[in-house]
């Protein structure tokens, strides 16, 4: 399966992919527009786009009046007292993805507490991971019962956060970590990918689904890795 992630994800619906609507956090964070002209910016020496956002949203109210069957809405939980309010306006059968790792934020996200969203209503509920120094808290959310994860969020950086083929070393490393301690996770790899060249390789590492976002900036290519990854043969 191929997943389409934020901010793509909130725009683009093809047959045969999710789209990732979000992140949304409890609240409105606004100023998303004006965030995206300050700090979206293609880096040529680091061969990727890096942001600022910030999580700038229209909060989980919106995110919920708009759900349709076959999203995923990502969410980003920015101090613990948010849990029970999310989980309480959050319908048991929404498919959710917990984004446990945005770079582009001065708050940490919270991931601790995070198994009272997991219910077998949901056929997704995913962890999103960063690529780096995530291992300490990934035995926790293994052993609370998650077995979906996201590989990766954006590197940090200190332009912002970083998407593109950067990427790619780290997501693979850690996609052949998880699979070789932890089994059962069903992984989908994200990162870099601009071609089935690029899937192929995140497939030997052990990913079981695919996800693209930067490509999306350019509409032509992405076009034209749809088309190969919809029909491979």
């Amino acid at each position: 399966m191929l997943f389409i992630s934020p901010p793509f994800g909130n725009y683009i619906t093809l047959s045969n992919t999710i789209p990732i609507r979000g992140s949304f956090t409890l609240k409105e964070r606004p100023g998303k527009w004006s965030q995206i002209i300050k700090t979206l910016k293609y880096i040529p020496h680091l061969n990727g786009w890096v942001n600022k956002i910030g999580l700038r949203n229209p909060g989980i109210d919106y995110a919920v009046k708009t759900y349709k069957n076959g999203q995923i809405i990502s969410i980003a939980i920015m101090n613990q007292c948010e849990i029970k309010p999310l989980v309480n306006k959050i319908p048991d059968d929404m498919d959710i993805e917990l984004n446990v790792s945005c770079p582009n934020t001065s708050k940490h996200m919270v991931n601790e507490g995070l198994k009272v969203f997991l219910n077998k209503k949901r056929t997704w509920c995913i962890i999103k991971l960063p690529p780096i120094n995530y291992q300490d808290d990934f035995d926790r959310y293994y052993n609370e019962g998650f077995r979906q994860f996201h590989l990766s969020n954006t590197l940090p950086t200190k332009y912002g956060g970083l998407s593109g083929p950067s990427l790619k070393p780290y997501t693979k490393r850690n996609i052949q970590y998880i699979k070789k301690f932890y089994p059962g996770c069903t992984i989908i790899a994200g990162g870099g990918i601009r071609s089935m060249k690029d899937v192929e390789e995140y497939r030997k590492s052990g990913a079981d689904h695919f996800s693209v976002s930067s490509l999306c900036f350019n509409p032509i290519a992405f076009l034209k890795f749809y088309t190969e990854f919809s029909n491979p043969f």
